[in-house]
Order: structure tokens, then sequence, then C-alpha cells
């Protein structure tokens, strides 16, 4: 097996309102590909919440009371705390820097995903310009796919990744938020190993794997390549959704 994961160059930089599939299309052939089938694109979570308008600038929040008292606990903006608390469940943990929730999306994540990194260079107020995730990443994905199998005529699968911590562990890692076309989670219970012992309890994060291992070309600074072509994932592409990957609350054994 042969996994080839290629970032596509020279991708330009998004604002409200651009089509993506569009420029996917021809960012693939600017890199000498032609779409296969089996064929996935990964995207950076920022160029999509860019496209769907999800820049929010700081200084138009009004922080409630709640925020406030948040704040004061955390040493954050209050206005910050404030979007994270509209796009999060819950807290589950905080401290000074940092405020863990259950993000409106179902999965645990820091600060609800926002971010300041790579939002905006144009504006005088860069610092106060802010980046929500996706309102809907699995619709993301499956606008996206539609209009890339319509125009390549071969099934394809799409990737929504972002960057995300790690409750036990140092460092940040990509991890799937949106997916259409792929498995989320590849079931090998019933199959045998090596050794021809049936396989209990196996079951593959193949869509956070494949996400990691994107990340890790695509980069987390100014390297300019917010799309990845992968060509040799080795499952077989189905219809695939975020909500297969979460750990549903009954079976987490930490919260």
């Amino acid at each position: 097996m042969t996994l080839t994961i290629t970032p596509l160059p020279e991708f330009p930089l998004i604002d409200t309102g651009d089509d993506l599939a569009e420029l996917i299309l021809l960012a693939v052939e600017r890199a000498g590909i032609s779409l296969a089938a089996g064929d996935i694109l990964v995207l950076a979570q920022k160029i999509i919440s860019k496209a769907e308008g999800r820049k929010v600038n700081l200084s138009d929040i009004t922080p409630s009371q709640k925020a406030v008292d948040v704040s004061r606990q955390v040493d954050k903006d209050a206005r910050l705390v404030e979007l994270i608390l509209r796009e999060s469940n819950s807290i589950l943990r905080s401290r000074p820097g940092t405020i863990i929730v259950e993000h409106r999306l179902g999965f645990i994540c820091a600060n609800a995903g926002i971010d300041h990194s790579n939002v905006s260079s144009d504006e005088p107020e860069n610092e106060e310009w802010v980046l929500l995730l996706p309102e809907n990443p699995d619709g993301s994905a499956d606008k996206i796919r539609m209009r890339l199998e319509e125009t390549s005529n071969v099934d394809l699968g799409v990737l929504i990744i972002d960057s995300h911590g790690r409750a036990w562990r140092m460092g940040t890692t990509g991890v799937a938020i949106g997916l259409s076309g792929l498995p989320g989670l590849v079931d090998l219970r019933g199959e045998q190993d090596l050794f021809g012992y049936t396989l209990r309890i196996t079951q593959v994060g193949a869509a956070d794997e494949l996400a990691a291992a994107s990340s890790l070309v695509m980069g987390q600074a100014a390297e300019g390549t917010p799309v990845i072509h992968v060509r040799g994932f080795p499952y077989n592409l189905r219809e695939g959704d975020l909500g297969e990957i979460l750990r549903p609350k009954e079976l987490d054994l930490f919260r």
C-alpha cells in the first residue's frame, strides 16, 4: 500500500463568498493531478470558515455577565469568552488562558476552536478579528464534494480538519471535524489478525488518522497550503459523518 499526500501549491487567500470547489479544481489542475476514484481532498477548517463568513470582530461583541465572570477566572478578553460560550454546549474545565468546552458540534476542544492566527492581514484592527468554526462542517464537506464529483465524474471524499490539543499529551494534532464520502470510523471487529485471532474491539479512527497525516504537510503557520490531495487511502469510501467518531457521553469515562 502506498499513501500519497500532496499539498496543493499557490492556493489563494480566502474571503467570504469565495467558491472553494472551483478554487480546488484550479489548484488540482495547477498541480498536474487528474482526480481519480477514491481520491480524497483534505481541507483546513480556516478556509471553510472564511468562505462561509465566520470571521467576527470582537469590537462588535457585548459580553454577558457570565462571560465577564468567566473571563476574570481565566484571564481572557470577556468578548472572546462570550463567543466561546455561544459556540459551546458547556464548559468542562478551565484555567488561566484556556477554557475546555463541549463544542455545539459535539466534540471536546479548547476555546470552542476560535482562532486568532491566520485570520486577517489587511484590516487595521488585526488583533480584534477571530474565526469561528464552520456552522455545519459535514454539510460544507458535502457541498464541496458534490461539486468536485460533478466535474471529475469520479467518487471522491472530502475531509475538513482542525488542530486540537489532547488531554493526556502535549502538542496539537490534526483531527477531523467534518467529512463526506469517506468513513470516519472503520470497524474491524470480526476480522482476523496475522495469527488468526478474531478481533473483538478494534475500531480504527480512519478520518482522524488521515487528518493527522495531512496536517503534517499542511503545516500550522505560514505554509499557505490549506488543501491536500490524498491518493491510496486504505479503506473503501462510503458515506460518513462526524457523529460516528464522537464517543457518546454514556461511554465517556472522564465526564
